[in-house]
């Protein structure tokens, strides 16, 4: 069974960020044998003064290929470890979904949309993960990050926004690679254009910044853009985190 978990608001200025949070806890569920962790997305949500938050009010979800019989397990696994591992003051939220039981999945995805947009109660959020049949639940603070959790899930279920955790460890030559070099790396589906043009595979890209990759059409996917003043670069480099944000 594919599963999404997603948490919010965990963390303060001084300590471990939400996503190594999200890191560390897939990996526990993976090491307890209940299935397989899959990759971690940061989705940025509305900065307004009427939202509280860290510092960036950004929520991590993963996937995460769940043997049968151990929902109840993964649950109550996660609550606890949002309890004790999460931020003095912070208000963590916790959101768990089974892909292929969610009702309505088009509301929950709108839910997240309109979350980069607007500033959403808890009461919102609590009415539609009921009507969607999925697990939210608030574990210390104000509970305000459930509303956070479910956007992540929202998002992440839409397959149109995220950036994946971390960055990526492409090998060059002089910080210049290939795409079909891209492309062996096992985080990368697809390099493109933002506005969807393809390079072949002999395209030369010229590696700036820390190499990310986004989540689009349900793919992570190495964003490019032409380069004028990248030498034998042939004409590509990747977007820089800067060029990011706005995914």
């Amino acid at each position: 069974m594919n599963i999404l978990v997603s948490i919010d608001d965990t963390d303060s200025i001084d300590s471990r960020g939400t996503g190594e949070l999200a890191f560390l806890l897939g990996r526990e569920m993976e090491e307890n044998g209940w299935g397989k962790f899959g990759v971690i997305t940061r989705h940025q949500l509305l900065v307004h003064p009427d939202v509280p938050y860290t510092s960036h009010n950004s929520s991590m979800c993963f996937n995460f290929d769940m043997k049968d019989g151990f929902m109840g397990n993964l649950t109550d696994h996660a609550a606890r470890f949002l309890v004790k591992e999460s931020a003095p003051g912070s208000d963590p939220g916790l959101c768990i979904a089974a892909i292929e039981r969610i009702r309505k999945p088009e509301l929950l995805i709108e839910f997240g949309r309109r979350a980069k947009q607007s500033v959403i109660t808890m009461a919102e959020a609590l009415t539609l993960a009921a009507e969607a049949e999925i697990h939210l639940s608030s574990h210390g603070g104000t509970e305000q990050g459930i509303i956070g959790a479910l956007a992540g899930v929202g998002l992440r279920l839409s397959g149109n926004d995220g950036r994946l955790r971390g960055k990526l460890e492409i090998p060059s030559e002089d910080g210049v690679t290939t795409v079909g070099n891209i492309l062996s790396h096992p985080r990368v589906d697809t390099v493109r254009t933002p506005d969807g043009v393809f390079p072949d595979g002999d395209g030369r890209i010229k590696l700036v910044d820390k190499i990310k990759t986004v989540l689009l059409g349900g793919e992570m996917v190495l964003l490019v853009v032409p380069e004028k003043d990248c030498g034998e670069a042939g004409g590509w480099r990747n977007c820089t985190r800067q060029e990011l944000k706005c995914y």
